[in-house]
């Protein structure tokens, strides 16, 4: 067996005692039974207080509540509306990423370019959310367009911070070694940047879908 084959079935065992200790967390003495024993607490109190009030259309019981959201995930017309908000929202984030990946890596990777574009960036993502609403529906109209706005603009700014903390997390060491072999910038990016800041990215694509949802209007 060569030396190749002898680290990927090391990897491979690796990967296997993760998933066990992983699974062994879902059982064992590290589960976390504060979560459930919260939700339970809750529940009661919410039954307990639901029943003082009297006043379904205030303060509903929690039977009412489970009951209308199974009868809710059932309902085809809820179905049909809860995939069309999820397409937008994936749409806007989508425009985030495409548009906010390659400026935080520019940004990222060169101080010029940080101190050109930071103050535009800063000054944008300051302007309250709402206050772009009067001007996309003038620039898209009614329909998706001004909702995908929305979730982009938002989303955006989380990109674009994010992937340029993940560039500059990356060790100089990197850059030093690969120029002294003669790499080339395109190279730098393309085997250095990109996978480095990677951790940076995921972030901020998954803050964007959060505040994407918090966005739809």
């Amino acid at each position: 067996m060569n030396a190749q084959q002898k680290q990927v079935n090391r990897m491979v065992h690796a990967t296997k005692m993760k998933d066990r200790r992983a699974w062994k967390n879902l059982s064992g003495k590290d589960f976390n039974y504060h979560t459930p024993i919260a939700i339970i607490i809750l529940g009661i109190i919410w039954m307990i207080a639901a029943r003082i009030v009297n006043k379904p259309f205030i303060f509903p019981s929690l039977e009412s509540v489970i009951e209308a959201f199974f009868k809710a995930i059932t309902d085809l017309y809820v179905l049909r509306n809860i995939g069309i908000t999820m397409r937008r929202v994936m749409t806007g984030v989508f425009y985030a990423f495409i548009i906010g990946l390659p400026i935080g890596m520019i940004m990222g990777y060169s101080k010029s370019m940080l101190r050109a574009f930071a103050p535009f960036i800063n000054s944008l993502r300051q302007v309250p959310i709402m206050a772009w609403v009067p001007l996309s529906i003038i620039w898209f109209g009614l329909g998706d367009g001004p909702t995908i706005f929305m979730i982009a603009f938002t989303g955006i700014f989380t990109v674009i911070l994010n992937t340029i903390a993940g560039v500059q997390d990356i060790s100089k060491e990197y850059y030093h070694a690969a120029r002294s072999m003669g790499a080339r910038t395109i190279d730098i990016i393309k085997d250095i940047v990109l996978p480095g800041s990677l951790p940076g990215i995921i972030t901020g694509i998954r803050l964007a879908i959060g505040m994407g949802w918090m966005s739809v209007i």
